[in-house]
């Protein structure tokens, strides 16, 4: 082989290697950052979370205030919060699927400013059959057993239409689209869905990656 040949050679296989790395370093680029838009789309800075901020499991649930089946597992979330207490941070979304729940997610996020969003959840999952009947809600009860929980009413109707709330709901009904959340509730933990819904289906694979956390 020539000297001249010799060098074509080497040229080739230098030109080779490095089309091999940039594609192997592309695809780790294209990897990392679609796990970055991911999360950013499962959580958003202004989501309400329950538990520890360092938690090294965070379950995402999609809910929708008016969903019979949200209000039969949130004890179950609450569960796993006392069963798991510091490992496990709950993020909670806006998945407003059903007639009216645009209006109960803005009490929601009205009772978020005042810092009574955890009250007030609680006091309309109470009183969902109330105010829920599918196809004819009755949202003066929601606003009723808001302010039962101690939700300043007046200040509540004024703050619901405001854009810091507004700016929530389109967020959030993007997110929905771009998770293709279909239902309510749909739950992520560590950004996996739940690929067996039931409520020990959940329990289970929460305390899966809990160990998991753990074992590394």
């Amino acid at each position: 082989m020539t000297r001249r040949n010799v060098v074509l050679s080497l040229s080739a296989v230098g030109i080779l290697v490095f089309a091999v790395v940039a594609v192997l370093i592309s695809r780790t680029d294209s990897g990392d950052t679609a796990a970055i838009l991911q999360r950013e789309t499962l959580e958003r800075p202004y989501s309400p979370h329950f538990g520890a901020q360092d938690a090294p499991v965070t379950l995402v649930e999609f809910f929708d205030p008016a969903c019979e089946t949200c209000r039969s597992f949130h004890p179950v979330v609450k569960e796993i919060l006392d069963d798991f207490k510091g490992d496990v941070r709950v993020v909670m979304r806006y998945a407003a699927l059903h007639k009216g729940s645009d209006e109960a997610v803005r009490i929601l996020e009205s009772a978020r400013l005042q810092g009574l969003y955890e009250p007030v959840l609680e006091a309309l999952y109470e009183a969902q059959p109330k105010w829920a009947a599918h196809g004819s809600p009755d949202l003066e009860e929601a606003w009723k057993a808001g302010g039962a929980a101690g939700l300043d009413i007046s200040r509540a109707r004024k703050d619901m239409l405001g854009p810091e709330v507004t700016k929530v709901l389109r967020q959030d009904n993007e997110d929905v689209q771009a998770m293709g959340v279909k239902k309510t509730p749909t739950f992520f933990v560590n950004g996996k869905p739940l690929s067996s819904f039931g409520k020990q289906q959940l329990y289970d694979l929460v305390k899966q990656n809990v160990l998991e956390a753990y074992s590394r």
